[in-house]
């Protein structure tokens, strides 16, 4: 097929967002059933790529490439294994963060359904690029239209928390553009040509020293985006700020993004400095497991409680990318998917308690689900899902993760555990306090039960949740063999490298890389005991 599938996907947002110039501001229902089509069509057509992708290669599939501003700046994109899932994971939450806010946004409904719907547009566009440039411009193209969403739609503190945020990711981004235009330099000088494009980078062995000033500087736009401690701070008030659209899709997929970019870019560009630091940004994602999770458990506010549980399981996560190995990247991922998944249905639940109480005081509720007991099952899956019980979704990443970190480090894998304990405690004294005991609060007696729309947008997610805990493979399947490339070029031999050169290219059938069927046989071990 000739079709160019995956930028339909990627730009359909965007393309769609022009249909609102014709569309009269104040016939609200007809943006969001437009919004609401178009997000639907998207995820439609991402289950194509889904069906129709090959599990059987690491290499990237559906790519598209085009000349665009010549000097190796081109318009080059594809997906891997690891990719396909997180833009599935995207696309699957577009159209429910359109059902979620269909009452609570009611002022400049057509502004936000543009910005929502860019915004999708700069993620994907972040998920599929395989040329540097291009990935660099649709990693600043996102955090427009976000900023708009929280500094518009957002709480008392929203200019506070947009401006935090912008400067944060802003502060990382413009040193990786100078890292992304310091190995464009390189690799001039190296292959005697012009290229952004990763896989001529993936050749391109630099000398150890320089490795560790450019992946210093990729490494801290990806940390802050995750976000790592400590430069996760920005995270909370963005989460509590924010509407519950813009917290979901913030936490689905964009703190993705900087697990992605280590996995994608820091690691297999920088392979020689990346086990350098290694003890390090595994030292500070357990950190960040237990101070988040800790932070958690004194948070008054639920949906700051949920916000610093993000904190907490993304640590998990990259603690996990740091072992190394197959199982703990594989974990990762999975893991990187049950979060979007958990935390996005979690501050859905929040959102919906929000509409009615109009307060997100843990205090100011209490015995909800005797008023509402079809949505505290609902609740009480999400929270299960999210503590990683079995049959659950979050059960299969956690255990992959831990098994993979147990590898590397039966000490982290011991403290990493913490996760599961804390998270259990935090969450469930949270439910037992909004959801169960006394109902003292007479405005609670007012609330009413769920909606036909809002169990239509949390029915998808439970359904899921319950798939994914049930039958991981269908997704561990599509991602083996680009996890097995991924491993291949991070543990890539040392021995082509010439001390007093700058950097060499190398071919990939030359480069000492083992085939995916070498790995399969004896695994992965990591190299990073420390």
């Amino acid at each position: 097929m000739n079709i160019p599938i995956l930028s339909i996907i990627t730009f359909l947002p965007a393309a769609g967002s022009l249909l609102f110039i014709f569309i009269n501001r104040k016939q609200k229902n007809l943006i969001r059933y437009t919004a609401l089509f178009i997000g639907i069509i998207n995820f439609i057509l991402s289950l194509f790529l889904f069906f129709q992708f090959s599990g059987q290669t690491g290499d990237p599939q559906f790519v598209e490439k085009a000349e665009w501003m010549g000097y190796g700046i081109q318009y080059h994109i594809g997906i891997d294994g690891i990719s396909l899932l997180l833009v599935l994971l995207t696309t699957f939450l577009m159209p429910i963060v359109i059902l979620s806010s269909w009452n609570s946004i009611q002022e400049k409904v057509k502004e936000y359904h543009i910005f929502m719907l860019l915004l999708v547009t700069g993620i994907l566009g972040v998920f599929v690029s395989l040329n540097l440039f291009l990935f660099y411009v649709f990693w600043e193209a996102m955090l427009i239209p976000m900023y708009f969403l929280i500094g518009i739609w957002g709480g008392k503190r929203k200019i506070y928390a947009t401006l935090k945020f912008v400067i944060f990711t802003m502060f990382g981004s413009l040193l990786m553009l100078v890292a992304i235009f310091a190995l464009y330099s390189i690799f001039y000088k190296t292959a005697g040509s012009y290229s952004f494009n990763l896989f001529d980078y993936y050749q391109l062995v630099l000398n150890p020293n320089i490795q560790i000033w450019l992946f210093l500087a990729f490494g801290l736009a990806f940390a802050i985006k995750v976000p790592m401690f400590p430069f996760h701070t920005w995270l909370p008030d963005a989460h509590v700020e924010a509407p519950t659209a813009g917290s979901v899709i913030l936490a689905g997929v964009l703190l993705k993004m900087g697990t992605y970019g280590f996995l994608r870019f820091a690691l297999p560009l920088f392979p020689d400095a990346a086990k350098k630091f290694i003890p390090y940004l595994a030292a500070l994602s357990l950190i960040g497991i237990i101070y988040g999770a800790l932070m958690a458990l004194i948070q008054k506010d639920v949906k700051s409680l949920v916000a610093y549980s993000s904190v907490s399981h993304m640590g998990l996560i990259m603690l996990a990318v740091f072992a190394l190995n197959l199982e703990s990247l594989e974990g990762a991922v999975y893991q990187m998917l049950n979060h979007g998944l958990s935390t996005g249905a979690l501050f859905l639940c929040v959102g919906i308690l929000y509409e009615r109480a109009h307060t997100r005081l843990i205090k100011d509720y209490g015995g909800v689900s005797r008023q509402m007991p079809v949505f505290a099952a609902f609740f009480l899956i999400c929270m299960l899902s999210s503590v990683g019980l079995p049959g659950l979704n979050g059960f299969v990443g956690e255990v992959l993760c831990l098994f993979g970190i147990f590898q590397s480090s039966k000490l982290l894998a011991i403290l990493g555990v913490s996760t599961i304990i804390l998270g259990a405690a935090y969450l469930l004294w949270m439910y037992q306090r909004v959801m169960q005991g006394p109902l003292e609060n007479k405005k609670i007696m007012t609330f009413k039960d769920l909606n036909k729309r809002e169990i239509g947008f949390l029915v998808p997610i439970i359904i899921l949740m319950f798939f994914m805990g049930i039958f991981p493979r269908p997704f561990l399947r599509k991602m083996d063999a680009s996890v097995h490339k991924l491993l291949n070029q991070i543990h890539r031999s040392e021995t082509y490298f010439v001390d007093k050169e700058t950097a060499i290219i190398i071919p990939e059938s030359a480069s000492g890389i083992e085939s995916d069927s070498q790995i399969k046989e004896k695994g992965i071990e990591s190299e990073n005991n420390e």
